[in-house]
């Protein structure tokens, strides 16, 4: 749905976790398991060429419990950021110079988001929630100069490594009020607290041989440079959102959120390249705006039964190279599909389904322009668990 989701509540008559504003954990009624897988693919363009890639993941485990009737806490594990790219462009050393190099880079690795969470309604009309979550995960780069066809060369490599973890919280909070007998107005707020996280690096700096018809590398030669354990603080900016939302009850629902956040504020105490003449860190902000629509949940036929998702989202990412922003737009579409359980199980299950395509990056300044789709897949159970039976 665009990503709406500050001032969303529920959909449905489902239980659904809502991790983005953990205030909505106190509507939660049963126990909620949720499971989902992402898939990725991604086009690439700049000075008329292009190239393709694909990427396939774990999208998200969570779960929530109700408390009382009133509160629910929530726990999962899900990806914080996934790094992952290679490429590499010729060097010219003059006309005069027969000699062939490239220069190339590669980086792979992951930063993994464990949260635990509670929600509580703490007045007829309002309700609180706060998320804390360890944030951990490697993330490795690597640059060097490559001589592919050079007998008797040697290649160059910088290996950057570095071990992030830390704490981040997320407090929300929401105002709900009925307009009438069916339809729920909700109003969010959500802060993301600037936090600190801690990163341990190591660098190391080693001359490679190489096979000289395919470049394969073959051992390392020499360690030029190295140290580890030189430890850093990362800042995260603070993030805000406020949303929206109308819902009328098992029937649809209409949204929209904005977003800021004080990248800017951003700081690696051990890289002084943060903010250059090349590129820098700028605050960011966006909005979405989605929703979803039912047809009939009391008809026989099965597609009235399925939830319809719509969303539209657009982005001023943090990214600014070369004086250019860098923006991020999508439309997405979704479906949720129940299951039907088997009579006398109390359970209800659902399976959602979304598909969003969206442009990042321009063409403008010799920059490169991504186009790209990513499918969502996941699973959801609805239960009553830890419930005391009145007869044995």
């Amino acid at each position: 749905m665009g990503g709406i989701s500050t001032g969303v509540r529920g959909l449905g008559g489902y239980s659904n976790i809502n991790i983005a504003n953990p205030a909505s954990y106190s509507n939660i009624h049963l126990t909620t398991f949720d499971v989902g897988a992402y898939m990725n693919r991604t086009i690439l363009k700049r000075d008329g060429r292009s190239e393709a890639s694909g990427n396939f993941s774990l999208n998200h485990i969570n779960f929530a419990i109700p408390i009382t009737p009133k509160s629910a806490f929530s726990f999962g594990l899900m990806p914080f950021s996934d790094m992952g790219y290679s490429y590499s462009t010729p060097m010219s050393f003059g006309a005069a110079d027969t000699a062939q190099a490239n220069r190339a880079f590669a980086g792979e690795g992951g930063i993994s988001k464990a949260y635990i969470g509670y929600g509580i309604q703490v007045a007829k009309n309002f309700s609180v929630g706060a998320n804390i979550s360890y944030l951990f995960g490697k993330l490795n780069n690597i640059s060097g100069i490559e001589f592919p066809n050079q007998i008797g060369a040697a290649n160059t490599r910088i290996e950057n490594k570095r071990d992030i973890y830390g704490f981040n919280y997320d407090l929300g909070v929401q105002y709900h009020t009925a307009l009438n007998d069916k339809t729920l107005l909700t109003i969010g707020y959500t802060n993301g607290l600037g936090t600190k996280l801690n990163s341990i690096e190591s660098q190391g700096v080693t001359c490679i041989s190489s096979n000289v018809s395919d470049g394969t590398i073959n051992s390392i030669l020499d360690s030029v440079y190295s140290y580890e354990g030189n430890e850093e603080k990362l800042t995260l900016p603070m993030r805000h959102s406020f949303g929206v939302s109308i819902n009328r009850a098992n029937k649809w629902l209409l949204g929209a959120d904005v977003r800021y956040a004080t990248w800017s504020d951003f700081k690696s105490s051990g890289n002084a390249a943060i903010n250059t003449a090349e590129y820098k860190f700028d605050n960011s902000y966006g909005a979405s705006v989605g929703g979803q629509w039912t047809p009939d949940i009391t008809s026989l036929n099965y597609l009235n039964l399925v939830d319809y998702r719509f969303g539209l989202r657009y982005d001023k990412t943090y990214l600014n190279i070369n004086n250019q922003n860098i923006k991020d737009m999508a439309v997405s579409v979704g479906l949720g599909l129940p299951i039907r359980a088997q009579p006398g199980i109390n359970a209800y299950y659902k399976i959602n389904l979304s598909a969003e395509y969206g442009q990042r990056g321009t063409l403008s300044n010799s920059l490169v322009k991504e186009n790209y789709i990513n499918f969502t897949v996941s699973f959801m159970l609805n239960d009553r668990w830890f419930m005391r039976y009145r007869y044995d």
